[in-house]
């Protein structure tokens, strides 16, 4: 097992603000490639924490950041109560999310053990939101996205602006995402002429790779990570 360096840090952002991120990296100084990733609904929680070290085992710099900061820092809400999240996913701003991005990717960009043209993003829930905007505001080098409800009424003009291959997957089960939302995602990267691979588990609900929800599907979560490291490594 790889020597791993695992902990939280903090950033400095352009509004002023402060936003803890959580950071996992094999405790060396050879230049990795950095990865981006961001929170289900209910913060960097141990899942996210427990993902974010996975990722950092397979040798990214992996970094979590707080997207809740300026409303609940550091709080984490258990997922059988979402009412309670929604107040902070509405309070986040387009405005204050690209400036927590930009510190994110400013701060990898300065670092010695980062190769600066390999940045790229994985967000699951909220954060697969997150992950596509993020594509179309940084140069990264590919996106991830699980089950991003919420693109089209959010993010989706920024398809035209996507700056990497952009990695979809969905449940079919997913009572959350009805397939005309997922198809209007799709329609307007092809409109865009952007490259994109878009992935559906037939037996996959929403929440699929959370293996500390209910939903959580083995197999779909299994398919979903290796077919994630290969994007990421393309």
């Amino acid at each position: 097992m790889p020597n791993l360096l695992h902990d939280k840090m903090t950033l400095k952002v352009s509004d002023g603000t402060k936003m803890d991120c959580y950071l996992a990296r094999i405790r060396d100084d050879e230049p990795r490639p950095a990865l981006l990733v961001f929170q289900e609904a209910f913060g960097v929680n141990e899942h996210i924490r427990d993902v974010t070290e996975r990722f950092g085992r397979q040798g990214f710099v992996a970094i979590a950041p707080e997207l809740y900061h300026r409303t609940a820092p550091g709080k984490e809400f258990p997922y059988t109560d979402f009412p309670a999240v929604r107040q902070h996913m509405q309070a986040m701003t387009r405005e204050g999310t690209d400036a927590d991005l930009r510190a994110c990717y400013d701060w990898l960009q300065s670092q010695p053990f980062v190769k600066k043209n390999e940045v790229s993003a994985v967000g699951y829930c909220m954060g697969g939101v997150v992950s596509f905007a993020a594509n179309g505001l940084l140069s990264l080098k590919c996106a991830v996205s699980y089950y991003g409800g919420g693109i089209p009424d959010k993010v989706l003009d920024r398809a035209a602006t996507l700056h990497g291959p952009q990695l979809f997957f969905w449940g079919e089960k997913d009572s959350h995402i009805p397939p005309e939302q997922r198809a209007t995602v799709i329609n307007a990267l092809k409109q865009a002429g952007k490259t994109y691979t878009n992935v559906e588990f037939s037996d996959a609900a929403h929440g699929f790779f959370c293996d500390m929800r209910p939903s959580y599907n083995a197999e779909a979560s299994r398919l979903s990570w290796a077919l994630t490291l290969e994007f990421l490594r393309s």
